[in-house]
This record gives structure tokens, C-alpha cells and sequence, in this order.
């Protein structure tokens, strides 16, 4: 509880939110002039882009670092200090550096802001302080705005953290759109979790050919039912010259319970059944289950042949829920 004029807890959390948000849209209003610039650079790399930093701006550095190689573009972080005792051989020409320090003279960047000179590696440096020894050595320099930071001192690296991490994913960002980096690449990089499940692709859950309860259209209802009851998935697939035409469910069962035995297949079912294609994301396939109550799609070619089935409960194991 607040005593005097001490602000509460919440206020003060709500006044460093504000601060870093507020200037985090100053930053986006007014981008370093060779943002761009430094996106190029890091589109031609054939390498990887190499960062780096100390304390706080090392913490960010490995962030921006794994954001890059989770799309597409090859990084690693190298700390300072081990770049200093041999860690500078992994910094190899073909790369691109970017370095993080908000003074701009950070002591133990020296070595490797010599080694990439002395190599010829870009350098791309990110400071407040624009006439620093870092940004005067950089061939792109990103230049943050001087904000004060978000703790009553005015010292514990907040807000100038804060910046250096969106500036860092906006590039990041910029150069996987330009890349035209696809869902399915992504995947590659993110297989485990939910994530990965939300990205799996239909033809990557579903159950093949050999498994799908599939009736021509004149078939009696009778064996349909067994064909149904055999495959468990609780519906069945009808066709007609290899191509699907309708799907019986439990529902259509139902509805025709009176005659049902006397009919053939093709009657009982509901024609031009929703289904899904292959190569369509499994978070598509739940989505569209979800908004037309169903729990089972089938999956068809260019021609509307049936080659696979996606169930909910393949959906569901699979992390999507």
C-alpha cells in the first residue's frame, strides 16, 4: 500500500509502460536514417549476422540474434569477452556484425570492432550516441533516440533496452518479409509445441488412402455401415468416378432412419461435403471443424479424389487445441 506520497505499485508499473511505449512510438515515427540500408546489408550477407554486446545490451543481443535464425536468416550471438580469448574465429569474412552498446564505448566490443576492419566484415552498429568510437567504426549506423530511462534513477537500462530489442525485431521482421519467408518455412525452425502443431501442414496429420471409408454411390446402405463401423472414423466418403461427391455422418444416419436400409449410399449422403486440401495448414482444418461442427474432414486433390482424412482427435494430439 501506498503511504504518503509514495505511488502505488500499480501506478508505477503503469508510468514505465508508458514511458517505454510512448517512446517506442518515437522511434517508429522517426526510424534511424539507415535503417534500410541496414536491412540490405543484412539481405546480402552470405554468412551469418554475427551479435554481440555486454550486460544488458548482451541480453539483447542474443534475442535479436535468435529472432533472425528462427526466420531464415543465419545468426549467432558471440560474447565480447570470448571473442577477445578466441572466440573471433567464428566471426569469419562473408559475415555481417552488429553490435549493441548504448554509449557507444564499450571497452570489450574493441576486439571485434578491430577484427571486422580488419576483414573487411560489415559493421552495423546500434547506439544513442551517434558521435561514438562504435558508430563512427560502423558502415550503417542505427541510431536510438536519447531517452531518459523508465526507473526513478534514470539509470537501470530500461527504456534504451526496450528500443534496442524493437529495433532489432523490426529488422529482423523487415528482412523476413522481404525474403518472403512462408508459414511452412517457419516451421522448420519451430517443430515442437503448439507452434510447430498450428503449422504442421494436412497432409502431414491425415490419414492416408489405405484408411479412408470410401463408398461408390449405388452401394446399399447396409454394407455401407460396415465400411463405416470398420474404418471408425464415423463417417464415410462417397464417389462417384473416383471423385468425392457427398459424406455420410452419424447425422445423415439420423435423418434417414426410417428407409435407411432400403436406400443405396449416394441418397443417404450430403452432397458437395466440405473438405480441405493437403497443403493447407492444420490450424485451417480445426478452424473450419470448429465452425461448421464437424469432427472429421476429407482431404482431396486438384481432381476432388480423396487422399487422405483429418480427424479432430488427430488435430487435438497433436497440440492444436
Amino acid at each position: 500500500m501506498a503511504k504518503d506520497n509514495t505511488p502505488s505499485l500499480r501506478d508505477t508499473g503503469a508510468r514505465v509502460l508508458k514511458t517505454e511505449g510512448d517512446a517506442v512510438r518515437a522511434l517508429a515515427e522517426a526510424l534511424p536514417a539507415d535503417f534500410e540500408a541496414a536491412a540490405e546489408a543484412v539481405l546480402a550477407t552470405k554468412g551469418r549476422v554475427i551479435l554481440s554486446g555486454i550486460g544488458k545490451s548482451g541480453h539483447i543481443a542474443r534475442k535479436i540474434s535468435a529472432t533472425f535464425a528462427s526466420t531464415g536468416t543465419p545468426s549467432a550471438f558471440v560474447h565480447p569477452a570470448e571473442a577477445s580469448h578466441g572466440d573471433l574465429g567464428m566471426v569469419m569474412p562473408g559475415d555481417l556484425a552488429i553490435l549493441i552498446s548504448n554509449s557507444g564505448e564499450t571497452s570489450e566490443l574493441r576486439d571485434i570492432v578491430a577484427h571486422v576492419a580488419r576483414f573487411s566484415i560489415p559493421l552495423v552498429a546500434i547506439s544513442k550516441k551517434a558521435d561514438s568510437t562504435l558508430m563512427r567504426a560502423a558502415d550503417h549506423r542505427l541510431l536510438l533516440p536519447d531517452v531518459e530511462e523508465a526507473c526513478s534513477l534514470r539509470m537501470a537500462p530500461t527504456t534504451s533496452t526496450t528500443l534496442t530489442l524493437a529495433l532489432g525485431d523490426a529488422l529482423a521482421v523487415a528482412v523476413m518479409e522481404r525474403r518472403g519467408f512462408q508459414p511452412e518455412q517457419f516451421r522448420t525452425f519451430h517443430p515442437g509445441g503448439k507452434l510447430g502443431a498450428q503449422l504442421s501442414t494436412v497432409a502431414q496429420l491425415m490419414h492416408g488412402a489405405d484408411a479412408l471409408p470410401l463408398v461408390e454411390a449405388d452401394t446399399p446402405m447396409p454394407e455401407t455401415l460396415v465400411v463405416m463401423s470398420e474404418k471408425s472414423f464415423g463417417i464415410a466418403g462417397v464417389v462417384e468416378g473416383g471423385a468425392l461427391v457427398g459424406v455420410i455422418s452419424d447425422g445423415d444416419l439420423r435423418r434417414n432412419i426410417t428407409h435407411l436400409t432400403d436406400q443405396p449410399a449416394g441418397e443417404v449422403a450430403t452432397r458437395h461435403p466440405r473438405v480441405i486440401g493437403p497443403d493447407m495448414l492444420a490450424a485451417e482444418a480445426m478452424a473450419m471443424m470448429s465452425e461448421n461442427k464437424i469432427t472429421a474432414l476429407f482431404v482431396v486433390d486438384a481432381d476432388s479424389r480423396p487422399i487422405g482424412l483429418v480427424h479432430l482427435h488427430d488435430l487435438l494430439r497433436a497440440g492444436l487445441a
